[in-house]
């Protein structure tokens, strides 16, 4: 018996040059969401900061750099990867929130889409190669693997590029110090597919969105700055109940998964993991284990959030790019038959995994 699998021959990743470390905010004026102004010093702020979150420094954009650059970028690095013909792609697939931000600017740029954008870069002429975004918070990139791997096992498609990439710097609120999670970048992969004796690649998946009350956890508010009234509205989030809903949900959602997959939690090797907190990502993966009343076992989770940030749908593709060909990774390895799984949290509220094997 031969299985249909989407397999991943090809992955990408662009980290910006910019390095921004947390001593930069160090003299920023901080406000609440109460509009008043935050009385700590600008260094026990930025040291309470990487105590809860992780994060030493992030990567920013240059200037001149647009969303969809960055994710021409990591494609261009993915196919490079893959060695295949960008003309025989089917599909490409774009997970993004805000479109290209224009430094200096806050209008969203999506016309035309991010994909179609990157399409024209990669210089693809074959008109089947159907190039198209999707939105759907930090979980995008982890949604177009999901969408790859149906439009692949349905026969409609054979080979897809999904891209996750985001210019946050650009859409954030200086004066609130939740500003400083977030980071930009890009990171790409290509999924093909291929039938073998075994069941490989992408095995099973899960994905859920919470409305009824959790739609507005991340949103676009005014700056927490009240001196500030230009009418511009900036990314907000409420932490603590992404962190409440994440606790709960994503563990959950990897369950599922694996279950679905058929694979025992033994033969996890990695788990690759939203990187939006480094205490909420350890908590995570502590309660995937617990519902499993298994300790967490060494190594299980790299992480990248200390050097990158959160890059929003970057930060999956672009933490498997680095950890496979090892980049700022060498403790972790991946080896043929490894079980993964992959998994994210974000606006809408939405929680999506799959499990893969190498």
């Amino acid at each position: 018996m031969k299985y249909l699998n989407s397999v991943i021959i090809g992955t990408g990743s662009y980290v910006p040059s910019n390095v921004i470390e947390n001593k930069a905010f160090e003299n920023t004026d901080f406000y609440g969401a109460d509009h008043k102004k935050l009385e700590e010093k600008g260094e026990e702020i930025t040291r309470k900061f990487q105590e809860i979150t992780g994060i030493k420094e992030r990567c920013y954009a240059d200037d001149g750099i647009t969303t969809s650059d960055m994710a021409t970028k990591a494609a261009e690095a993915a196919l490079a990867d893959s060695g295949i013909d960008p003309e025989t792609l089917d599909q490409i697939i774009m997970a993004h929130n805000f479109g290209n931000v224009v430094k200096g600017t806050f209008q969203t740029d999506i016309l035309p889409g991010l994909a179609a954008r990157v399409k024209h870069n990669l210089k693809i002429k074959n008109p089947n190669c159907v190039a198209y975004d999707i939105l759907f918070g930090c979980p995008g990139w982890i949604q177009g693997m999901i969408q790859a791997d149906t439009y692949i096992k349905a026969g409609t498609a054979k080979r897809v590029l999904v891209i996750g990439a985001e210019m946050l710097s650009r859409v954030v609120d200086p004066h609130d110090r939740d500003t400083m999670i977030f980071a930009d970048g890009a990171g790409a992969s290509v999924l093909e597919a291929q039938e073998s004796d075994i069941k490989k690649g992408i095995l099973s998946h899960t994905v859920r969105t919470d409305t009824y009350e959790e739609a507005y956890y991340l949103f676009f508010g005014e700056s927490n700055n009240p001196n500030i009234s230009d009418g511009i509205k900036y990314l907000k989030m409420d932490g603590k109940k992404i962190y409440e809903y994440a606790l709960t949900n994503v563990p959950a959602a990897m369950k599922v998964a694996l279950e679905k997959s058929g694979e025992p939690i033994e033969n996890v090797k990695k788990v690759f993991i939203h990187q939006a907190n480094e205490k909420m990502d350890d908590a995570m993966i502590k309660r995937l284990y617990r519902l499993y009343k298994q300790p967490v076992p060494e190594n299980v989770m790299p992480m990248s959030i200390h050097k990158l940030g959160n890059s929003s749908v970057a930060t999956v593709p672009t933490l498997f790019d680095r950890v496979r060909k090892g980049i700022d990774h060498l403790e972790h390895t991946l080896s043929e038959g490894d079980i993964l799984i992959f998994a994210s949290v974000g606006a809408g509220m939405h929680v999506n995994s799959f499990i893969y094997r190498y």
